[in-house]
């Protein structure tokens, strides 16, 4: 399997799932409100299931793909500058640092 490829599945499957646990999971339903997003969430959790499927539907739609990586691109860049804000240790952050790079490594291979 293809690094890109392998990359895209993962990080769609990834935004997918955390969408979805974002609904329902006590514990995401907590930190939502830990970060000050309690009435942001069902609308966060929407856009991250709807950038993991744009993800994949940008497999056979090439503009889908670069902008739904572009804006989970900004959406996990944001969720680090909250992170900050909240004065988090550097390793609660990797997360969103990661998902951001994976998600820049995808928008950038999209737009090349």
């Amino acid at each position: 399997m293809d690094i890109n490829l392998a990359i895209l599945l993962f990080s769609a499957t990834s935004f997918i799932a955390y969408g979805i646990n974002s609904f329902f999971s006590k514990r995401m339903i907590s930190e939502y409100e830990r970060w000050g997003y309690k009435n942001q969430r069902v609308l966060l959790a929407c856009c991250e299931l709807l950038g993991g499927l744009g993800l994949l539907v940008g497999m056979f739609v090439p503009m889908m793909l670069s902008v739904a990586s572009f804006l989970l691109t900004c959406m996990m860049l944001t969720a680090v500058f909250v992170r900050i804000k909240l004065k988090e240790r550097a390793v609660k952050m990797l997360p969103a640092l990661l998902y951001a790079a994976l998600s820049f490594f995808i928008f950038y291979n999209a737009i090349k």
